[in-house]
């Protein structure tokens, strides 16, 4: 029988928004190659399948033959990918730090110091905003590089403030990781050792939380240091099942954004995980009120334009706020008057099936 998503390619179309299909139509028109029109054909008869079929694809395809197919099929996905980069760009600071560098490369290689330098003044200045470190070194690395190998009139200037910002790019880098590093891996403990069941269990996560915590981590400032901290501690009181802990780090993972909008829109995917899981929390303590109000906000974030352009942040937030319903309605116990909902859930479901992890849904 025939898997609906066994192929990589199939998956990857019928992910496409109409929108994003059309892109990809201009998009390839403008080469047409003789390649380029096969690729199109694939195109179309991969979208208009149901289902993954090999044969009933070539059937579709007269003028491919079966060797022919795999080198399509690994074209076409190129060709997707580059069309969405091209669509996506202004949606994502990744993105867009990704193409200032590539631009001041090819600069650089032009021989246009000048101008390559220019560039990655902006792209320093963009990711020093958003707070995008890791971006940082190979900016800085790049500049390096110019100033030692060629004449820029700027060496005087530029090479103590570059070594400086180099060490601090570094240092700051280096903490976020160790502190990432921890939140993964005490997430990771509790994947493979589930809630502490007793107080030698309890002993056993202090310990090793306390073996992954890098000194002076409580004296960071910085907004990644502090949400892979909160992250940190949030599983580790989830571990123990001390909700008012839970609750704590949870808030103090939410403020963080609060304290920071702009965040919001560079690591949306963790505020979406901070709203959730402050509405866990509310559910553990039962505070229904707070509950209420956190619901309430996470819809309207949720309806917002960020969320409804991203099928990630679009699926995690229908996945974690019908989660968040189905909780209220056992604080609530109004079984009857929230049984309506039941056929819109359903739906959803069958119309996200490429994006909902198997482990999300309970079947009969």
């Amino acid at each position: 029988m025939a898997n609906r998503f066994s192929d990589t390619l199939f998956q990857l179309i019928h992910s496409l928004e109409k929108s994003e299909k059309r892109h990809f139509k201009l998009y390839i028109k403008r080469s047409s190659t003789k390649e380029d029109l096969k690729i199109v054909q694939l195109f179309d008869a991969l979208d208009k399948l149901s289902d993954y079929d090999e044969k009933s694809l070539l059937k579709k395809l007269p003028g491919i033959e079966k060797p022919q197919l795999s080198n399509l099929k690994t074209h076409l996905y190129k060709q997707i990918l580059a069309s969405l980069r091209l669509l996506k760009s202004a949606d994502s600071i990744d993105l867009q730090l990704n193409e200032f560098f590539d631009y001041a490369h090819i600069l650089y290689k032009k021989g246009l110091f000048q101008q390559s330098l220019r560039l990655l003044d902006r792209a320093k200045e963009t990711a020093k905003a958003n707070q995008k470190f890791n971006f940082l070194v190979q900016v800085v690395a790049l500049e390096k590089r110019i100033e030692t190998l060629h004449i820029t009139h700027s060496m005087q200037m530029r090479a103590e403030q570059l070594s400086a910002e180099s060490r601090e790019v570094i240092d700051r880098i280096d903490m976020v990781a160790r502190l990432s590093n921890m939140a993964l891996l005490i997430y990771s403990w509790y994947i493979q050792n589930g809630h502490s069941r007793n107080e030698k269990d309890e002993a056993l996560v202090r310990e090793y939380l306390r073996e992954q915590m890098p000194p002076n981590a409580w004296q960071q400032t910085g907004f990644y240091e502090r949400l892979y901290l909160y992250q940190s501690y949030n599983w580790y009181a989830f571990i123990r099942q001390d909700f008012l802990m839970y609750y704590r780090y949870s808030q103090k993972w939410l403020d963080l954004f609060e304290e920071q909008p702009l965040m919001i829109r560079v690591e949306t995917g963790h505020y979406i995980k901070a709203l959730h899981n402050l509405l866990n929390a509310h559910f553990d303590l039962r505070n229904y009120r707070q509950f209420e109000i956190t619901l309430r906000k996470f819809e309207a974030f949720a309806r917002t334009e960020r969320v409804m352009e991203n099928d990630n942040f679009r699926i995690q937030c229908f996945v974690y706020i019908t989660t968040a319903k189905i909780n209220q309605v056992f604080m609530l116990g109004n079984f009857k008057e929230m049984l309506p909902m039941v056929p819109g859930i359903e739906q959803q479901l069958t119309e996200n099936d490429l994006f909902i992890d198997r482990h999300r849904i309970l079947g009969p």
